[in-house]
C-alpha cells in the first residue's frame, strides 16, 4: 500500500530545516487521509513523486523544461495506481520525460520533500502538491525528451543558478553540493 510506503518514507527522512520538517509534518497528515494520491483530490492536495537525477559523474542534473509552469525542473509527476512504491513512481516519471532508463537509488529513502502550489490549469482548480524527491544517478548521458516536456538537458550545478528555476531546485543543488564537501 503506497499510504504506507510513504509513511515509512517520511519516519526515516531527517528533515535539513525547519521549512522541510513543516512540510513532513503535513505530508504525515496528508498520508492518513482517503486518495492521498488522486489527481482529483484538490483539497489540500495530493501527492506526487519526482527525482534529482545526477549524471554519472555526479557534477550535473537532468532537468526538463516543464510545459505548463514555463520552468527548469526535475523530472517527476503524478503516481499512478500501479505504481508500487514512490521509488517506482519517481523511476517511472524519469524514464518517461527523459528516457533515461539505467538509474542507480543513490540514498535510500527520500532525498527531498516539498510542498508547492500548482496554479489553476482548464477545469482543475489552484491546488497543492506533496511531492516526495529521490536520488538516482544516471548510467550514462544519453536523454531523450518526450512530448510531455519542452525541453532536457544535463546542467552543471554552476549553471542551474542562472537557469529558471524554481527555490526548490536550487535547495537540492544546495543539499547536494553540502553532502559532496
Amino acid at each position: 500500500m503506497l499510504s504506507s510506503d510513504v509513511q515509512v518514507l517520511l519516519a526515516r527522512f531527517a528533515p535539513s530545516d525547519e521549512r522541510e520538517a513543516g512540510f513532513r509534518d503535513r505530508m504525515l497528515d496528508l498520508a492518513t487521509q482517503p486518495s492521498p494520491f488522486a489527481r482529483t483530490s484538490f483539497e489540500p492536495g495530493h501527492f506526487t513523486a519526482s527525482a534529482f537525477v545526477l549524471s554519472p559523474e555526479r557534477d550535473a542534473l537532468a532537468l526538463i523544461f516543464h510545459r505548463k509552469l514555463r520552468l527548469w525542473l526535475q523530472p517527476g509527476g503524478h503516481v499512478e495506481s500501479d505504481d508500487s512504491t514512490i521509488v517506482d513512481a519517481a523511476r517511472r516519471e524519469v524514464a518517461e520525460e527523459t528516457g533515461i532508463r539505467d538509474l542507480s537509488v543513490e540514498r535510500d529513502g527520500l532525498f527531498d520533500i516539498d510542498v508547492h502550489r500548482i496554479p489553476a490549469h482548464g477545469t482543475e482548480p489552484s491546488h497543492e502538491h506533496f511531492d516526495l524527491r529521490v536520488l538516482f544517478v544516471a548510467g550514462g548521458r544519453a536523454l531523450r525528451g518526450s512530448d510531455e516536456v519542452e525541453g532536457l538537458r544535463w546542467a552543471p550545478f554552476d549553471d542551474v543558478a542562472t537557469l529558471t528555476t524554481d527555490e526548490s531546485v536550487q535547495r537540492a543543488v544546495r543539499k547536494l553540493r553540502a553532502q559532496a564537501r
